[in-house]
């Protein structure tokens, strides 16, 4: 006679689509090609999904299309914002009743990435969350957890030599939404981005501002 099961299927999570979700662990390969857009395919080198910038006159934008170029989700912030806030869209909607989720950082300067993620239309305290996302993303070390807990449901890996050093991989776990997972990714890429172009142009400014000084300096 069989003896009952003690294991418990993982909760089925499907934010961007159901068809997204496999019943199996999942893996996904990130490129980074230039100007900083991506591109995901599976572990056979499937093209899954390509992320592209499309920035407005006020705000950052990233769109991410499936492998038929539809459009699957909108990343956006704001280009003035004292808080690191992006909404993700259906498709390329900007509109606020299409928001699916929305990802801020927990705090407003940080080395290391501490993310919370809260799914639209669910009621909650005003500090808590759906997902975060914690680790260093500069070494590639990140991982998505369910609410607050320990339950890790993605995680990020450095590819083994001889692989690109542009790409990375993600783990993703059974019955979890892989396409939510790589919108999460693609964010924390686009915020590493525009954090770095914030600091270039900061940076020249600073240069500007001593090297007019020195000439009003001098220049008498």
């Amino acid at each position: 006679m069989a003896q009952p099961s003690n294991v418990t299927e993982p909760p089925l999570v499907s934010v961007i689509g159901p068809q997204f979700v496999v019943s199996y662990e999942f893996k996904v390969i990130i490129d980074r090609h230039s100007g900083g857009s991506l591109v995901i395919t599976d572990a056979d080198n499937k093209i899954l999904f390509t992320l592209k910038s499309c920035d407005s006159s006020l705000h950052f934008q990233w769109l991410l299309r499936d492998a038929n170029d539809t459009p699957i989700a909108l990343l956006r912030k704001k280009n003035i914002s004292l808080h690191n806030r992006w909404n993700v869209y259906k498709g390329e909607s900007n509109n606020g009743q299409d928001i699916i989720f929305s990802i801020a950082s927990n705090h407003t300067i940080q080395s290391k990435t501490h993310l919370k993620v809260s799914l639209a239309n669910i009621t909650r305290g005003r500090d808590d969350c759906d997902f975060t996302i914690k680790g260093e993303w500069s070494k590639k070390n990140c991982k998505i957890y369910m609410g607050d807990s320990s339950t890790v449901i993605a995680q990020m890996d450095k590819m083994k030599p001889p692989a690109n050093k542009d790409k990375f991989m993600v783990t993703i776990n059974p019955m979890m939404d892989y396409a939510f997972v790589v919108s999460l990714i693609a964010i924390v890429h686009a915020m590493d981005i525009h954090r770095k172009a914030g600091n270039k142009a900061a940076a020249e400014g600073t240069a500007e501002g001593v090297a007019a000084v020195f000439g009003a300096l001098f220049s008498g």
